[in-house]
């Protein structure tokens, strides 16, 4: 191969790495952060603002169900205080004039008796009275559904115009900075993590700079499965994760366990794979670029280890597609 090809040609001098061994288990993606909104209060749906996917912000109205109803009761229960607050006014007036009266010995004890047990009723009816009317004042509340916390919708089971029950479901909404994996480990392993090391987490149906994630903190629950023999490990997930990842997806776990070895590990994109045949394009000395069988290994994240058919201190190209050309 010409030298002038040679020097066009990235390539990588491949030396021993110290890497650990790792456990991968599967894992899936949940929020730890989900709400089911159901109604509380009976009535017709007569606003519907959000559908399945849709992000929304903390206190944004998500639907509205008919309150006609709840303000027609509200205004009866405020007449009715209003007209317990007017008696009351007129006892507490009585009570203070025969109060002024039996001072002076005009009336007898069993007159101002009698006012003031008028006034202590009249004060009992006005007190239920108004928690009556606070009570009904949270209706319109009720009937006026916003998010909790900024979050995605993850399903909305009612629509425009049906009828709601109370207790009945209608949206579900989930926070997408709050997602985690929870993988399943043997309990023989679970002993042997390193939790104090990093855990990769890996997303096969995620493409991109989001398939790999780091796990922001890791809990080991303290509960053994008794049929499975397992352990559920949560693995919390950066709140960037949420951009590509949703609760349910299918995810793989890559604990570290034991010390680290030395491998030769080398680029994922310098391997050629056709059919049977792995190999990688060995330059030599000259510049000149050899295609060789190689026998991989584990992959971790964009690097693969090579077990045999390379030896430290080879150089491979970075590019087989160039390599091929030269």
């Amino acid at each position: 191969m010409p030298a002038a090809h040679a020097e066009k040609l990235a390539t990588l001098v491949v030396q021993p790495t110290p890497v650990a061994d790792e456990l991968v288990t599967d894992a899936v993606v949940e929020s730890a952060r989900q709400t089911n909104i159901a109604a509380q209060v009976a009535g017709r749906i007569t606003g519907l603002f959000v559908k399945t996917g849709d992000r929304v912000n903390a206190g944004q109205k998500l639907l509205a169900v008919d309150q006609r109803a709840a303000d027609q009761q509200l205004a009866a229960v405020r007449a009715q205080a209003a007209a317990a607050q007017a008696e009351l006014d007129v006892a507490r007036r009585e009570l203070e004039r025969t109060q002024f009266l039996f001072d002076r010995k005009y009336v007898s004890q069993a007159a101002l008796d009698r006012a003031k047990a008028r006034y202590q009723s009249a004060f009992s009816m006005t007190a239920a009275r108004q928690a009556d009317a606070g009570a009904a004042a949270v209706g319109p509340s009720l009937h006026n559904i916003a998010a909790p916390y900024a979050a995605t919708i993850a399903s909305v089971d009612v629509e425009l115009g049906s009828m709601a029950m109370p207790g009945m479901p209608l949206v579900a909404l989930f926070d997408p900075a709050a997602l985690r994996a929870v993988a399943t480990v043997p309990q023989s392993r679970a002993t042997a993590l390193r939790t104090d090391l990093p855990v990769r987490i890996e997303l096969p149906d995620v493409p991109g700079a989001q398939h790999w994630q780091t796990a922001a903190s890791v809990t080991v629950l303290p509960v053994t499965d008794s049929l499975s023999d397992s352990v559920k490990v949560r693995l919390a997930l950066p709140a960037s994760a949420g951009v590509a990842a949703r609760p349910g997806m299918f995810a793989r776990a890559h604990f570290v366990v034991g010390a680290p070895r030395p491998r030769l590990m080398v680029p994922l994109a310098a391997v050629v794979r056709r059919t049977e045949v792995t190999a990688v394009y060995v330059v030599a000395n000259d510049g000149s670029a050899s295609l060789r069988q190689v026998r991989p290994g584990e992959t971790r994240a964009d690097q693969v280890e090579i077990l045999a058919g390379l030896s430290a201190g080879e150089r491979i190209a970075l590019d087989p597609l160039a390599a091929a050309k030269h």
